[in-house]
């Protein structure tokens, strides 16, 4: 009788873990759920945060509580998050900047993505836009190349800084094409735009909230878009990849992830509640009113995008040989 008495106590043993999971997330949420957004109110990421908040309260019945917490280009906010009780009340609201660029970019972060964090759900994706000043006398992603080609490192392209997404989108292209941009970058993406705007500089890689009051203004031309498909912004604009550069695909992406520790069972929770609450209606118009579209997903799908997002970002800031202060 020994042997059994032991196997049904080892088994009980291991079950333990997986019924105290079941009975934490049974029900989860019964208090408020707190959102890190890693930069200052305002920005694209805090409305979007304050707009998913406002949707997923009505879901899970809770308040979501938005918590900017700016600084170290969003470093500072992501570690408080990793560094978070893994019970499930403490959020992230991730990008493709930090959780992508940055570690591609720096390796002595306080925190590494795919160690720290546990993927919940890709929230949203949009494109980058290839737009030019009107003077240049390009109309197409191949106009461009030619030009390029043909006077390497006299067209100019702007950035909100050195490791911005903006740069990362223009290194990118760099690199797909072989052609020999030079990089101009700013402090931030308005400063780009209005040189850009007043023609100082060429052209740009820029997210879509700034850029398409210029283009339909008749201030900027807009050449391509750089996701797979178009965007649902601008469905009369090309993909770079359909005007000749095959299998480009570079997207600006946010998804909201918990710390690494906490249960399984709690994160598919969290999955569910936020595909419900990309689904409540009038909520693509609102994504699509910011330049994004609804993503959705399993957690296990958003862990390979980040992966291999950082894949990508690694290989080509070695390439380009992009270095940071």
């Amino acid at each position: 009788m020994k042997p059994t008495l032991i196997g049904a106590a080892v088994l009980a043993a291991l079950a333990a873990p997986a019924a105290i999971a079941q009975g934490a997330a049974a029900g989860y949420p019964n208090k408020a759920l707190r959102l890190v957004v890693p930069f200052p109110p305002g920005g694209g990421n805090d409305i979007l945060a304050r707009t998913l908040g406002q949707r997923l309260s009505e879901v899970v019945a809770q308040q979501v509580v938005v918590d900017n917490r700016g600084g170290a280009g969003g470093a500072l906010g992501a570690t408080i998050a990793a560094q978070a009780n893994p019970d499930g009340y403490t959020l992230f609201l991730g990008s493709v900047g930090n959780l992508a660029q940055t570690p591609a970019l720096k390796a002595d972060l306080p925190y590494q993505p795919l160690r720290d964090f546990a993927p919940a759900a890709l929230v949203a994706v949009s494109s980058f836009m290839l737009a030019v000043h009107p003077s240049l006398p390009v109309k197409t992603v191949q106009d461009l190349v030619s030009m390029a080609k043909a006077s390497p490192g006299k067209l100019t392209y702007a950035s909100a800084g050195t490791g911005s997404s903006l740069h990362m989108a223009g290194e990118l292209f760099k690199h797909a094409t072989a052609t020999d941009l030079l990089h101009v970058p700013y402090k931030g993406t308005g400063p780009a735009m209005a040189d850009l705007v007043s023609g100082r500089v060429q052209l740009i890689f820029s997210t879509m909230p700034p850029v398409l009051p210029q283009v339909k203004a008749g201030k900027l031309r807009a050449i391509a878009v750089t996701t797979a498909r178009r965007a649902a912004a601008a469905p009369d604009v090309p993909t770079i990849a359909e005007s000749g550069v095959k299998g480009f695909n570079v997207s600006n992406w946010q998804g909201v992830l918990a710390p690494a520790k906490t249960s399984p069972v709690i994160v598919r929770k969290l999955n569910q509640d936020i595909l419900k609450t990309l689904g409540l209606p009038g909520m693509t118009e609102a994504l699509a009113q910011q330049g994004l579209e609804p993503a959705g997903g399993t957690p296990e799908e958003f862990g390979k995008l980040i992966k291999s997002e950082l894949e990508k970002y690694n290989q080509i800031v070695k390439a380009a040989k992009i270095v940071t202060e």
